[in-house]
């Protein structure tokens, strides 16, 4: 099982990496896009879904890592390779400062508190034009002639996003993520038995914030352009219907959920500008339909069906007739 499982991830890898051999530049931009948008939604399931935190405004440190690539070209003349180091960790420091504050506080006002100074960032985002260009954000962010092709950009993305996915399911798998979700579980009885739950919850979310911010600097290799919306709350909660659409308690749900959302922005965009009216249909049908996402709702079923299926224990009685 595991076996095929693995050589089923590297076919599709193998199929992803050949994909611009034959696909059209528009396909391969889009998968591009859906691997970064998956990859951020993922990052901010490893605190709302497995840590139970209510991070509503996970975007401000997507776009601290973007930001702070396009500011480190163009303002500060730093080679780009610097650049990408910088921005990840830019967010990791962002997630540290807000957790310090954030984490004290539990449940809503934990989120409510963390979507305020995530907004106070985006405000500065948008005012400090000497620096970040306002409202109309940086473009035309010169990169190395190797990631200028649309095909070398896809590659570079898609690898880093592998890597990533890789290092996210071992946090997840690793004892500070089976922790992680003991907290989520019975985050009253964890300080009893010795687990430091703000510690725990402070490294999820500089964890987060970092992978968040890996997702900014490849955001601005696919588009070389950054922009305050990339900072404000409506694309944080587009990012958390991902996770709910996909399934916020699995691994893979929120990519699904990035995949569906990002293709129906694409798709529908082209027909009609309130395609968010859609998705918010969807959202409803999900809500009272599939509470735990698509890939939550499929793993509950099958569990469901393999306890059907496995024999039940015979009385003692009965065995000896």
């Amino acid at each position: 099982m595991v076996n095929g499982t693995r050589l089923g991830i590297g076919a599709l890898l193998a199929a992803l990496l050949a994909a611009p051999a034959f696909l059209p530049p528009f396909y391969v931009y889009l998968l591009a896009l859906i691997l970064v948008t998956g990859l951020l939604a993922t990052s901010l399931n490893l605190v709302l879904g497995f840590g139970g935190m209510y991070q509503f405004h996970h975007g401000v440190f997507y776009g601290i890592g973007a930001y702070t690539l396009a500011i480190a070209i163009t303002k500060l003349n730093w080679p780009a390779w610097a650049g990408m180091v910088a921005g990840p960790l830019a967010a990791a420091l962002a997630g540290l400062l807000m957790g310090l504050v954030c984490v004290r506080l539990e449940r809503l006002y934990f989120g409510m508190l963390q979507l305020s100074l995530g907004s106070f960032v985006w405000i500065v985002a948008l005012r400090w034009y000497p620096i970040t260009g306002g409202d109309n954000g940086l473009h035309g962010i010169p990169l190395p002639a190797g990631l200028q092709p649309l095909d070398s950009a896809y590659r570079f993305i898609l690898v880093t996003v592998a890597a990533s996915l890789l290092a996210l399911w071992a946090v997840v798998r690793s004892p500070f993520g089976l922790t992680l979700q003991a907290i989520r579980d019975n985050p009253q009885r964890c300080p009893v038995v010795g687990i430091p739950v703000r510690a725990h919850q402070l490294a999820a979310m500089v964890l987060a914030a970092f992978f968040a911010g890996v997702a900014g600097i490849l955001y601005v290799v696919l588009e070389r352009s950054v922009f305050p919306n990339m900072l404000f709350w409506v694309l944080s909660l587009e990012i958390l219907v991902m996770c709910l659409l996909g399934g916020w308690f699995t691994f893979l749900g929120p990519l699904l959920g990035a995949a569906l959302v990002v293709a129906l922005r694409v798709f529908a965009g082209r027909h009609t500008e309130y395609w968010t009216l859609i998705l918010g249909v969807l959202l409803i049908l999900l809500i009272f339909f599939l509470p735990e996402g698509i890939l939550g709702t499929l793993r509950a079923r099958r569990a469901q069906n393999l306890r059907v299926s496995m024999p039940q224990p015979t009385p003692a009685g009965d065995a000896h007739g």
